[in-house]
């Protein structure tokens, strides 16, 4: 049994598919970040590169969003000396854990996945004869590889949203039933959604998402972001008509980022009749400030990738020193162990 703490382990996964943005950042790399400066807990923060492999087939877009995703939790603050921040394929005990907890996870309880049972539905939808068309086994398993990302650090809590709290359900199933075979081994992890995570509305109204195409990438030059900043949709409200903030653009990503004070502020000039116009130079000009500072960092740091890849792989020597005595203890447990 994994030896009991007085400190909670919490662990966050980040999948390596894209170029973090402002929804990013305020729904999951702030609240992250913060948490890793506390005494309280035991951070691990790791980049999800295998899962990442489940829809991204571009080599060099999976190596540019590494390097990108990394030198954005740096340049943001990261505390790498109290948290453990290490890239997934560097940890090889992983693989081997998913595969030997994939002998006691029940082909039925894969079916029932969420991903998976909306590709099948697709195929159906478009009347393929086979419902599996297309569906690798990589995204079928994609639960026991989260599963194994969990356990093997004995997380307590895995901070998630709330299309992945089933994933850390079916951790929890395959912990339970491992237990129950080969004798307490795992800690039984928990889904933390927080109630009041923000969640920013994208350039055309619909939440921010790589899906939706309408991000607004987090370290932007000045220009681009401006241009970005400017075509955000709004309404057909003329200069002097009074704007709505709370069904607003403009004010959902400004409020992210503010103060109380500059927040009630933008608010009362919005509800004045201030033009959209003004109203999207103030928000570039407030972002724009900002995120100056984190932005020349991450410049600096991606200019830099071999300085980012010996941070990853100091933080893997120090997973490793979890993972080793984790699987030590796995092997053992099922039987695969010295002869004499």
């Amino acid at each position: 049994m994994t030896k009991p703490t007085s400190r909670q382990t919490v662990l966050t996964g980040i999948t390596t598919t894209g170029i973090p943005h402002l929804g990013n950042y305020v729904g999951a790399i702030r609240p992250a970040i913060e948490s890793s400066h506390s005494d309280d807990v035991r951070s691990f923060y790791f980049l999800a590169d295998y899962h990442a492999l489940v829809k991204n087939r571009d080599p060099a877009r999976l190596r540019e969003s590494s390097l990108a995703v990394a030198a954005t939790w740096l340049a943001l603050g990261l505390d790498t000396d109290r948290a453990v921040f290490y890239r997934q394929s560097d940890i090889p005990e992983i693989p081997e854990l998913s595969w030997i907890i994939s002998s006691v996870t029940a082909k039925g309880l894969m079916n029932r996945a969420h991903a998976y049972k909306a590709a099948v539905q697709e195929n159906e939808d478009s009347g393929s004869n086979d419902p599996d068309k297309g569906i690798t086994m990589a995204l079928f398993g994609y639960p026991v590889l989260m599963a194994a990302d969990i356990l093997m650090f004995s997380a307590h809590k895995v901070p998630v949203g709330r299309d992945q709290i089933q994933h850390v359900e079916m951790a929890r199933d395959i912990a339970q039933r491992f237990n129950h075979i080969y004798g307490d081994t795992f800690v039984i992890p928990e889904a933390v959604v927080g109630e009041d995570t923000a969640v920013l509305t994208g350039l055309d109204g619909r939440k921010m998402s790589k899906s939706y195409d309408n991000t607004i990438p987090l370290f932007e030059p000045a220009k681009k972001l401006r241009k970005l900043v400017m075509k955000i949709k709004t309404n057909s409200l003329e200069p002097g008509e009074p704007k709505d903030p709370d069904d607003c653009t403009l004010f959902d990503i400004y409020q992210a980022f503010a103060t109380a004070d500059e927040t009630a502020a933008y608010r009362k000039k919005l509800e004045a009749g201030m033009s959209w116009g003004d109203a999207k130079q103030e928000l570039f000009e407030y972002l724009d400030a900002h995120l100056e500072g984190p932005r020349g960092e991450y410049e600096k740091l991606t200019s830099d990738p071999a300085y980012v890849e010996a941070v990853l792989k100091a933080g893997a020597e120090k997973a490793r020193e979890h993972s080793l005595a984790l699987i030590k203890r796995v092997r053992e447990a099922v039987g695969i162990a010295a002869l004499g």
